[in-house]
């Protein structure tokens, strides 16, 4: 069945074609269509196109299909283009006419904007509280590591004390950087796009508003041009953020392979969590943060394709705009494993203690030196000089006794004032 159904077949190819991976990904957005038909019917009841009766059967009859599809008691069959016709057949199949009466004064493209936009806002939600719950989590870590000391590099060369207390509070804090984002991604989907039509409006007295605070949506998307052109922007929008949370997942798991190498060994992980070599019996691979990396990095990717996709259609829909259900989906389901799988692993990490008293670190005490000399009355480029002479010489002799204070530093977290800011931009 089609909702456009007309007296001439198309042929199987075209529409095997056309219709591409839908019947897949819509079991994500079966019940979100259910709830803004709900809302539709109580809307068509309110401007007097369905009587109570009907409006009340219709009702009811979805309220038995959205216990079917949260039950998995529901699929969709290869007869339906999609879950939205799926769900229009059930109706008329229980309700005969009256179920033939849902789709008035809506198209197609309102009932996947609206279910897709509340699927977003649902797994923003969850996004977030992964988010959050690794967030704690590294908080934690650094609360309970913040005295152990570490070489701080950049260019991948030693350079200065760092802890680790320092080192997770960093990604704990870029994680709220990363709320933001998840935080402009849900209003921009908070906006309801019911009653656009096909995206010109309808002759119906349809009550937006009153959808709008049937399905909880925070704002209408008034103009109905703009509630279709919406459609690829609130995706990208999710595109945008998850971007942002991968790039600090797969950072931080950059950071904990370079940190097991045998050569640092600053962290180690439990062999239940780490893999082995197949002719190599001493190997314990971080194979599941090299595959953290890797899965983020290719999600950072996608904001690319949806550029693509979009980069030179007019206004109104078009169909170029089914290619970004099964992307944002599978990014969503990609996003939200990484954020478990990290939350798990690393609370089980090691750290090695007295890092800092191998040899080879010395230098990354040079800049204390340096401030030292300050501190006793050199300019700073004369210490500079004196230092960097006495490395070059080999008479460097390194001040250990380090007392940092300044907001942010290793000897002053912040742990308190991250986890208020933090407080503060939850939605």
């Amino acid at each position: 069945m089609k909702l456009w159904n007309k007296e001439d077949n198309l042929d199987k190819k075209i529409e095997e074609f056309t219709v591409g991976n839908d019947r897949k990904y819509d079991m994500y957005l079966a019940k979100y269509d259910v709830i803004a038909s709900i809302a539709h019917a109580k809307m068509l009841c309110k401007i007097d196109i369905l009587t109570d009766e009907e409006s009340t059967k219709i009702i009811n009859t979805l309220n038995i299909i959205f216990k079917n599809i949260e039950s998995e008691n529901f699929n969709i069959e290869n007869d339906f283009e999609d879950i939205h016709s799926k769900i229009e057949s059930l109706l008329i199949d229980e309700l005969g006419n009256i179920g033939k009466k849902i789709h008035t004064g809506r198209s197609r493209n309102d009932q996947v904007l609206v279910a897709t936009q509340l699927f977003l806002k649902n797994e923003i939600n969850e996004i977030k509280k992964l988010t959050i719950k690794l967030f704690n989590t590294l908080i934690d870590l650094a609360e309970t590591n913040k005295n152990e000391l570490l070489p701080g590099y950049t260019h991948l060369q030693v350079a200065m004390p760092s802890s680790f207390g320092l080192w997770f509070s960093s990604y704990a804090e870029n994680l709220i950087d990363d709320i933001l984002y998840l935080k402009t991604a849900y209003e921009i989907n908070n906006q309801n796009p019911l009653g656009s039509g096909a995206g010109y409006g309808s002759s119906f007295k349809i009550d937006r508003n009153f959808t709008t605070k049937e399905l909880d949506f925070g704002d209408l998307k008034y103009n109905v041009v703009s509630a279709q052109m919406s459609r690829g922007k609130v995706e990208k929008s999710v595109i945008i953020a998850i971007n942002s949370i991968a790039s600090t997942l797969s950072r931080l798991s950059s950071d904990i392979c370079f940190y097991m190498t045998q050569e640092l060994n600053f962290v180690s992980f439990p062999d239940e969590i780490t893999t082995g070599s197949s002719i190599m019996p001493h190997k314990k691979n971080p194979d599941v943060f090299e595959l953290i990396r890797a899965k983020c990095n290719s999600l950072q990717s996608l904001i690319n394709d949806f550029n693509i996709i979009s980069i030179n259609l007019t206004s109104g829909y078009h169909r170029d705009m089914q290619l970004y259900k099964g992307k944002i989906i599978e990014s969503i389901i990609e996003i939200k494993k990484c954020l478990e799988i990290l939350d798990i692993t690393i609370k089980k990490i090691k750290i090695r203690k007295n890092i800092l008293d191998d040899k080879r670190y010395k230098y990354v005490y040079s800049v204390e030196n340096l401030n030292e000399l300050v501190n006793n009355g050199y300019s700073f480029r004369d210490a500079y000089n004196e230092v960097s002479n006495n490395i070059k010489n080999n008479t460097f002799k390194p001040i250990k006794d380090i007392h940092h204070t300044m907001l942010g530093s290793i000897g002053n977290l912040c742990l308190k004032e991250i986890k208020i800011k933090m407080n503060k931009v939850i939605f």
